[in-house]
């Protein structure tokens, strides 16, 4: 049997989830687990879905994944074996099974909130709504891979980067400003850098944007930097604040 056996969310068009994740990496993978499992009807829209939960590393090596996160879990139940495609399908069929999870390919490309809601659009054209929106989109917005003297307008992985969803962030009135980092090449392949935009410290409020009521950000698209183990705690800890936000 594939996913789980008595799923929690089956949306329809229109349907309205407690909250919307984009992006599915890191971050955006383990809070959707976190509040799925405390009771959340969550969607998961990543441009890939076969990129879930990817890492900055060929295998698991190293990683410093706190106790308690799905990404410990997995790479505990596939331990000594340390291949990070090993980890990458095992990640994706533990977050497959989790019931009360909806898995979407899809690129949003603007936010836009009512009363009570926020209406996602889509590059497909459908539209997404969600009571909460959290931005967990890592090095996309208007990411710009550089390799060598070659530039892609593109994330890592040479996926598409969210420069639609920048220009509708910039448009509201969040000020964006420029980050880069550099990943290691693996197998003689050359190192590369990745330039993207966050926004400026001054436009956020732990993880709330001050311009948007019901939008958070979270991950490596945040200013700082970050780790493994420190976006894994700061999914832990938005998981708690949104369930207390739920509950009052």
């Amino acid at each position: 049997m594939f996913g789980p056996s008595s799923p929690r969310s089956q949306p329809q068009p229109g349907h309205l989830y407690d909250v919307a994740v984009v992006g599915a990496g890191v971050s955006g993978t383990e809070l959707a687990w976190r509040l799925a499992r405390a009771g959340q009807d969550v969607l998961l829209v990543s441009q890939a879905l076969d990129s879930l939960g990817n890492l900055y590393q060929p295998t698991v090596a190293g990683a410093d994944f706190p106790p308690g996160s799905v990404f410990a879990q997995v790479a505990a139940g596939m331990a000594p074996d340390v291949d990070g495609w090993t980890f990458h399908r095992l990640l994706k069929a533990e977050i497959e099974a989790t019931s009360g999870i909806h898995l979407l390919q899809s690129c949003v490309t603007a936010l836009d909130e009512e009363e009570t809601q926020v209406v996602l659009s889509t590059w497909e054209g459908p539209q997404l709504h969600a009571r909460t929106v959290v931005l967990a989109v890592g090095s996309f917005l208007k990411g710009r891979l550089l390799i060598g003297d070659t530039m892609e307008d593109a994330g890592r992985l040479s996926e598409v980067a969210y420069d639609f969803l920048a220009d509708d962030l910039l448009l509201s009135g969040v000020w964006l400003v420029g980050a880069e980092q550099t990943a290691h090449g693996v197998e003689g392949a050359p190192d590369y850098d990745v330039r993207f935009l966050t926004p400026a410290p001054s436009e956020l409020d732990g993880f709330r944007v001050n311009r948007l009521e019901r939008v958070r950000m979270l991950g490596r698209c945040t200013p700082g930097d970050h780790t493994y183990a420190s976006v894994l705690r700061d999914a832990a800890r938005l998981a708690e604040e949104l369930m207390q936000e739920a509950d009052a």
